[in-house]
C-alpha cells in the first residue's frame, strides 16, 4: 500500500519543495491567534482584534490570482523571497507597534497580508509538473494530510509562546519562522530547476477555448469547470472552519475551553488518516464520493450536539468526530488534483491563487454565518449548517465535465528508461504521440513530436528543452 509514497519521494526534490513550502506556510494557522491576544491587550475588544486579524486574510486573498500569475511568468524564487521579507518586516513592525498607536495595526495588518508567501499556490501547480499518474495523487493527498499537521501544532507553539512570553514573542517566532521558510521554498524552487515560466502543452491549446483560456490576459473565471471548483473550496472551507467554531462555542458554553483542544485535535487526527490512506490507493480519486462522504461525516454529529442531545461530557462524541474527519483531507486533495488537471498548464499558479481566494473568503464568511446559526438554533444549528454547506459543495461535483484524456492522469504511462538505469516516466499529450519528461524537474514535461531522426546515442536518449 506504500508504493505510491515510496515512488513519490523517490522523484528528485519532491520532499524539499514539500517540506520548504510547510515550513513558508507554518505561521498562517498561529497567526490569527498571535494577533488576537495582541490587539486585544490593547484596546480590550475582540471585535476590533477580529477587524485586524481579518484584515489579514482580506489582504491574502485579494492578491492571490496576482501572484499565481506573476508565478507562472517565472522568477518564483525571487517572488516568494521579496513576499518573504515584506511580510516578515510587517510582522516585525506589528509587533513593535506601541499600544497608544493601536489603530495602525489595521492598515499594516492589510498592507502585509498583500506580501503573504505564496508558496502553497505555486507548489501545487508544480505537483503536475514533476509527478505523473499515482504519484500526482499521493503527492495532493501528502500534502492535504500535512495540511493538518500545521494546524495541529502551528496554534498549539503560538498559545505556548503567548502564554509563556507574551504575544509580540509569538508574533516575532513567527516572522523568524515565515522568513527562513520563504528563504528555504525558495531555495528548493531554485535547486529544482523549476523557477521559469510554466510550459504550455501544446495539445491543450487547441482546447484554450473550451478552458475559457482566452490567451495571457483573459480571466479563468471564463471557466465554468474551474469556477465549480473555486465554489467548491470556498463552502467546504467554510463548512469546516464553521465546524471548527462550533466546536468553540460547545466548550465556551460547558464553561469549559480545555475541549476546545481535544475535540478539534480528534477531528484533525481523522483527516490525517484518512488523507494518508487516501495517497496509497490506486486508480483516480473519486472526487464526487469523497464529497458526499465528508458531507455524510459531518451530519452524522447532528444527533449528538445540543439542544438535541446533551451527553454527560463532549468526550463521549470523539469516536464520531474521528470518523467525521476521515473524509476531508481525501477530499481536499482530490479537489487540488481535479484543479491542476482542470487548470491549462501554463496558469496553473495563477488557478491555485484563485483556490487561496476562494478558500479566504470561505473562512471569513464562515465567522458571522456560523455566529448567526448557534446564537439562533444552538450547537445543532451550526453543525447544521457546517454540514449544508460541505453537502452543497458535493452537489457541485455533479456537474464537473468527465476528465478528458488531455486532463485526466495518467496512470499507467510508459517510462522510458534513462541513462542511469532508473525509469523516468513519459508524458503524454492526449494524443498518440509521447515525449519524455525531465528526470530532474526542469520545466517539466516537453510535448510535442518524436524527432523522426536519431538525436543521440543508443545508449543516451536526447535531453528535452527546457521551456
Amino acid at each position: 500500500m506504500l508504493a505510491n509514497y515510496r515512488r513519490l519521494f523517490a522523484v528528485p526534490h519532491v520532499t524539499s519543495l514539500l517540506v520548504w513550502s510547510l515550513t513558508a506556510r507554518f505561521y498562517t494557522p498561529g497567526l490569527m491567534i498571535a494577533v488576537t491576544f495582541l490587539v486585544e491587550g490593547w484596546t480590550g475588544s475582540y471585535t476590533l482584534a477580529g477587524l485586524v486579524a481579518g484584515a489579514f486574510t482580506l489582504g491574502i486573498a485579494l492578491v492571490g490570482p496576482l501572484r499565481g500569475r506573476m508565478a507562472d511568468r517565472g522568477g518564483s524564487d525571487r517572488l516568494v523571497l521579496v513576499c518573504g521579507v515584506v511580510f516578515t518586516l510587517g510582522l516585525f513592525a506589528l509587533a513593535l507597534l506601541p499600544a497608544s498607536l493601536w489603530w495602525l495595526s489595521l492598515p499594516l495588518a492589510l498592507g502585509t497580508g498583500l506580501f503573504g508567501t505564496p508558496a502553497n499556490q505555486i507548489v501545487r501547480a508544480l505537483w503536475p509538473r514533476l509527478t505523473r499518474g499515482p504519484e500526482r495523487q499521493a503527492i495532493y493527498a501528502a500534502e492535504a494530510t500535512t495540511q493538518e499537521l500545521l494546524f495541529v501544532f502551528a496554534p498549539v507553539l503560538t498559545a505556548a509562546v503567548v502564554a509563556m512570553a507574551g504575544p509580540r514573542q509569538a508574533l516575532l517566532m513567527l516572522c523568524v519562522l515565515g522568513l527562513l521558510g520563504a528563504v528555504g521554498f525558495a531555495w528548493a524552487l531554485r535547486r529544482a530547476g523549476v523557477t521559469g515560466p510554466a510550459p504550455v502543452e501544446e495539445a491543450l491549446e487547441g482546447e484554450a477555448a473550451e478552458k475559457g483560456d482566452k490567451g495571457p490576459r483573459g480571466s479563468l473565471l471564463f471557466h465554468p469547470a474551474l469556477c465549480l471548483l473555486f465554489a467548491m473550496c470556498l463552502l467546504i472551507i467554510s463548512g469546516v472552519v464553521g465546524m471548527d467554531l462550533v466546536i468553540v462555542a460547545w466548550a465556551n458554553e460547558l464553561g469549559a475551553p480545555q475541549y476546545v483542544m481535544v475535540l478539534a485535535s480528534v477531528w484533525a487526527l481523522g483527516s490525517l488518516v484518512g488523507g494518508a490512506v487516501s495517497g496509497m490507493l490506486k486508480g483516480a480519486p473519486r472526487l464526487t464520493l469523497r464529497a458526499f462522504a465528508a458531507a455524510l461525516g459531518m451530519a452524522v454529529l447532528i444527533p449528538f450536539v445540543p439542544p438535541i442531545s446533551h451527553l454527560p461530557t463532549p468526550l463521549l462524541i470523539t469516536p464520531l468526530l474521528f470518523v467525521s474527519g476521515l473524509a476531508l483531507a481525501p477530499t481536499l486533495a482530490a479537489m487540488m488534483g481535479r484543479l491542476g488537471d482542470t487548470a491549462p498548464s501554463h496558469r496553473r499558479a495563477e488557478a491555485f491563487g484563485w483556490m487561496s481566494t476562494a478558500m479566504s473568503t470561505g473562512a471569513a464568511v464562515a465567522g458571522p454565518l456560523t455566529g448567526a446559526l448557534v446564537d439562533t438554533n444552538g450547537i445543532a444549528g451550526g453543525t447544521v449548517g457546517a454540514a449544508s454547506l460541505v453537502l452543497l459543495a458535493a452537489v457541485l461535483t455533479l456537474f464537473l465535465p468527465r476528465t478528458g484524456a488531455s486532463t485526466a492522469s495518467p496512470a499507467d504511462v510508459p517510462e522510458e528508461p534513462a541513462t542511469d538505469g532508473t525509469a523516468v516516466p513519459l508524458a503524454t499529450d492526449g494524443g498518440d504521440r509521447i515525449s519524455p519528461s525531465s528526470p530532474r524537474g526542469h520545466g517539466g514535461p516537453t510535448v510535442g513530436p518524436v524527432p523522426t531522426e536519431r538525436t543521440g546515442t543508443t545508449a543516451s536518449p536526447p535531453r528535452p528543452s527546457s521551456p
